[in-house]
């Protein structure tokens, strides 16, 4: 498909009134993908898989894959489904020196420039442009921030690698998809706020209008503008978000100044970071109100860690009554894994011990994300599934612990099996984006 059309076909249905949207995964576990390709397929729409600058770049990640890695995996879960190939959209997201912030600028961008230049040879058609945060011997103002100039002149710069490898392509394979780009952050950064904060502030009108105006500037000046008409859309803060265990609701009325002014730039959409866990009919205002990218990852992983602890508890009643039985214990590999190697939360959760003990298994960040392909946890997760297997869960069971699943199973559009329980309750929160969306 082409991505570029697409997403001005999005353009011209807001500014004729009827708009509508995409929702983005951002997310490299499996069963994630899975679910999700699931319901595209179920849907007949798009798929739209984004991976972050942290999840995935050119020395591995934390997932350990490359762009390439990332798009053969996501192309793999698609062949098993029989899902087209040619439906996925692969973006890139915060692309740009936030995962070597801490080395000296130069070193930083080029590392970046690189991370640009794997994706775009990998087919990644959404590039998300993000040089927003200061670096090693970088100037800041009084608040820690960069100059937008400066933020926007790198933008530029790493678009201008990706334009140089796209010349590279063959014209008919540039022509089927050119790749398109998003501009702007929002705050926080990629990994979330850091425990409850009191309030979530909005990007500002005059923000707004710097951030567009200053990177239509440096594309220019880079003798980029060919590139600038592909800039679709700019991320922007509308005054929601979540942190271990509280969510900041969008309130359209809140945002109305913002969503005011972002009307008044008819060629953009605006792209929301961390609409996770928004309740459905504030993910349909968002879509109404020019957000049309609507990007979910920690909802995904929660709904996925959910099912598995209950499905623990489901396991413990069928075989804890008996001292032979080879129990999981999901819940304490997990934990074990957690602490083992805080890096991943460490800088996330504080407080007293019970805090800490309780951000670990519930928190909305979901930072257990981080941490299924730690070898003993996906043993437990195995162990567990394949417990469940061996016996009729009794649906008194999905009733205790499962309860939204319960109805589905009775009414026979959903089987007790474990590993579709997993999948149901992933698509129960994707469901909410597909409505949405449309």
């Amino acid at each position: 498909m082409n991505v570029y059309e697409f997403f001005t076909g999005l353009v011209d249905f807001k500014n004729k009134g009827n708009p509508k949207g995409i929702y983005s995964i951002c997310s490299a576990h499996p069963q994630v993908v899975a679910a999700a390709i699931a319901q595209a397929q179920a849907d007949n729409l798009p798929l739209l898989v984004e991976s972050t600058v942290n999840q995935v770049n050119q020395f591995g990640g934390y997932t350990g894959m490359k762009p390439a890695d990332f798009r053969s995996f996501v192309f793999a879960v698609a062949d098993q489904y029989g899902f087209p190939r040619e439906r996925i959209i692969l973006g890139g997201d915060h692309l740009g020196p936030y995962a070597w912030r801490d080395q000296p600028a130069e070193r930083a961008m080029r590392a970046a420039c690189d991370l640009v230049e794997a994706c775009v040879q990998a087919g990644y058609t959404k590039i998300h442009l993000d040089a927003s945060m200061p670096l090693g011997g970088d100037p800041v103002d009084s608040s820690g921030a960069l100059a937008p100039e400066l933020i926007a002149h790198r933008e530029a710069r790493m678009a201008a690698v990706s334009e140089q490898i796209l010349s590279t392509f063959a014209a008919d394979a540039v022509q089927a998809s050119p790749p398109i780009y998003v501009i702007g952050t929002d705050v926080p950064p990629p990994g979330g706020i850091e425990g409850d904060e009191e309030n979530v502030s909005l990007t500002g009108v005059d923000e707004l209008k710097l951030t567009i105006a200053s990177c239509e500037e440096a594309f220019s000046a880079a003798g980029l503008e060919r590139a600038w008409e592909r800039v679709v859309a700019v991320v922007v803060q509308p005054g929601m978000e979540f942190g271990d265990h509280v969510v900041f609701e969008y309130d359209r009325s809140r945002a109305g100044e913002l969503i005011a002014a972002a009307g008044n730039y008819a060629e953009l959409l605006l792209e929301g970071h961390s609409t996770d866990y928004q309740r459905p009919e504030l993910l349909r205002q968002l879509v109404e109100d020019g957000v049309a990218i609507l990007k979910v990852g920690p909802a995904l992983t929660f709904a996925l860690r959910e099912c598995l602890f209950a499905l623990e508890n489901i396991e413990k009643e069928l075989y804890g009554w008996s001292y032979k039985a080879h129990l999981s214990q999901l819940g304490k590999f997990l934990d074990q894994a957690m602490r083992d190697n805080p890096v991943h939360w460490r800088d996330y959760y504080s407080g007293s011990p019970q805090d800490v003990y309780l951000s670990l298994k519930f928190s909305l960040s979901d930072r257990s994300r981080y941490y299924w392909q730690v070898p003993m946890v996906q043993e437990a997760v195995s162990i567990l599934v394949q417990n469940l297997k061996r016996v009729e869960i009794p649906l008194t069971l999905i009733s205790q612990y499962l309860p939204l699943h319960h109805a589905e199973i009775r009414r026979g559009s959903l089987s007790a099996d474990p590993e579709e329980l997993i999948q149901a309750s992933i698509r129960m929160v994707l469901e909410d984006y597909s409505l949405a969306v449309r």
